[in-house]
């Protein structure tokens, strides 16, 4: 028989030999392994996603998928919709693109409602609803920019102008907020402010608002009780506010954490109109000037007669007979004068600062011990003096207005922590130097190597241990045993007639004929080589 035929043949005599049980064994591992090692594959050359938005409704899910799609980028959903992912080099392009269309749109319908329609056939109810539904939606999206703030849902009640209406109807509005977290005073204040301006008459004191799990964050009655809210808001706010700057102030000289700030401040919230109106009386113009000037002349005869050729044109008086002359000039002059006068009004708001008071204790110094201990020491009075300057011109202080700062030095309850003597770094803040999408592929490569790991020493190995069991060279053995070219062909083919007669016990019986006769097994060994060479 040729070679390539007694190579086939061999091959069949194995496959015959193995059994069915271990061929199917081998199959399955073989295919187990590819499907595996093809996963990992894919795994690791997949192309690296990056979120495009979160926090999405199902409307606005279903529009940006479907713009994603004709733009030729496939998305990955997940979340039920809630979570888009599309490949990370893709990510700033899609946003850009889609915010150029006004998506998403955050589930609410702004001006873009006009730019659909015929406007020359809609009534005017239909106007005046389609502007409310605007303004409505472009509210909640402004009030969707703030921090903290999710999602918002704005509702107007603007009240119809009538013609010989008496009672005038105030606007109101409500604001439903989904907020992650708490919002501060601050903020639900600033909502407020932003809807007021927005809606002619609306007034902030009329804007409720209330959180998705129906907590009342602002009441909108227009009661009085609102002002001394924002009042006590406003105070505690300025408190805050220079409590930090203090506290800032402090801690670079006795360190973090080793000083204690409290602030209180009294406000003024009242109102004030002044107007003062003052005269300058040296401040003298002249307004108008008056001058009259009058003169007379009496002239008497004697005994009061009067003759006629004295009256008569171009006759000739008789002088001595003219009695007394009486001559007079009156001269008068009125002078009205402007005097200089100026009139002020000045308005004064509320909330000015009345009274300021600021209480600092500081802790003293430390030194380490050989022993590990630390040992206190007190600041000294020109410390203190100087840590009580500082916070004096950091809070404007004025002494007219009765403010008042206090520095003292008490030992704190807890002693700072020992210093480190060589400040290393740990291994997890070597793993938040990495980003987190760096964090998440060597997560996802380390749990790749662990599986593939595990599977190649509990499944692979066992198998792999089954196969090439002794069981299988026995009978391999024994019909290498049956070739003519080996000698004592009389006992090799004693043996492989016992081996096939009784093949249960045939491991032993090898054995046991190997170690009585090992010539004869060696002679077959290098037959069974030269064969298959």
């Amino acid at each position: 028989m040729p070679p390539t035929g007694r190579t086939v043949q061999g091959i069949i005599d194995l496959v015959q030999k193995l059994g069915a049980r271990r061929l199917a064994a081998m199959g399955a591992v073989t295919l187990t392994l590819i499907g595996f090692f093809a996963y990992v594959l894919l795994r690791v050359s997949a192309v690296p996603m990056g979120t495009l938005f979160t926090d999405l409704s199902p409307t606005e899910s279903a529009s940006i998928v479907r713009e994603l799609e004709a733009r030729g980028i496939k998305p990955e959903v997940r979340g039920e919709g809630a979570v888009i992912l599309v490949p990370r080099e893709q990510v700033a392009r899609a946003r850009m693109d889609l915010a150029a269309k006004g998506i998403p749109a955050g589930g609410s319908v702004g001006y873009e409602i006009f730019d659909k329609g015929d406007a020359f056939s809609a009534t005017g109810f239909v106007q005046n609803l389609n502007h409310l539904r605007a303004l409505e939606g472009e509210l909640a999206r402004s009030i969707r920019a703030i921090d903290r703030v999710q999602s918002a849902r704005v509702h107007l009640s603007i009240p119809e102008r009538r013609l010989f209406q008496k009672d005038k109807v105030e606007p109101r509005a409500s604001v439903v907020l989904k907020v992650r977290g708490e919002l501060d005073a601050s903020q639900v204040r600033a909502i407020r402010h932003l809807v007021a301006t927005a809606v002619e008459g609306l007034k902030p004191t009329r804007i409720s608002l209330i959180d998705e799990t129906g907590t009342l964050l602002a009441d909108g009655t227009g009661d009085d009780g609102d002002q001394a809210t924002l009042a006590a808001d406003r105070q505690a706010s300025h408190e805050r506010r220079l409590k930090t700057q203090v506290e800032e102030i402090v801690a670079s000289v006795v360190g973090r954490g080793r000083a204690r700030v409290q602030v209180a401040a009294e406000l003024d919230f009242n109102r004030i109109q002044q107007t003062a109106e003052t005269f300058d009386p040296e401040s003298r113009v002249v307004r108008s000037t008056q001058t009259r000037t009058e003169a007379n002349s009496t002239a008497e005869g004697k005994d009061g007669q009067v003759g006629v050729a004295g009256e008569l044109p171009g006759g000739q008086k008789n002088d001595s007979a003219a009695g007394t002359r009486e001559q007079g000039q009156k001269n008068e002059e009125v002078i009205n004068y402007e005097i200089s006068r100026t009139t002020r009004t000045e308005t004064i708001e509320g909330g000015r600062l009345k009274r300021l008071s600021v209480a600092v204790l500081v802790d003293g110094t430390y030194a380490p011990q050989p022993n590990g201990g630390q040992t206190y020491t007190p600041r000294s009075a020109e410390d203190l003096q100087r840590i009580a300057t500082l916070v004096r011109m950091g809070i404007g202080f004025d002494k007219t207005r009765g403010d008042q700062v206090e520095v003292v030095n008490l030992r704190f309850a807890e002693a700072p922590p020992l210093p480190l003597t060589e400040p290393t770094m740990t291994f997890f803040e070597k793993v938040l130097a990495f980003g987190r999408d760096d964090l998440l592929r060597f997560a996802e490569l380390a749990v790749f190597a662990l599986v593939t790991l595990i599977v190649l020493i509990f499944v692979v190995r066992p198998l792999l241990r089954e196969m090439m069991s002794p069981e299988v060279a026995g009978p391999v053995l024994a019909a290498a045993a049956s070739a003519p070219t080996a000698p004592n062909e009389a006992a090799t083919a004693t043996a492989t007639s016992t081996a096939t007669a009784d093949s249960a016990p045939a491991l032993e019986r090898l054995g046991s004929r190997i170690a009585s006769q090992p010539q004869d097994a060696a002679a077959i060994l290098r037959s069974w080589m030269r064969n298959a060479a």
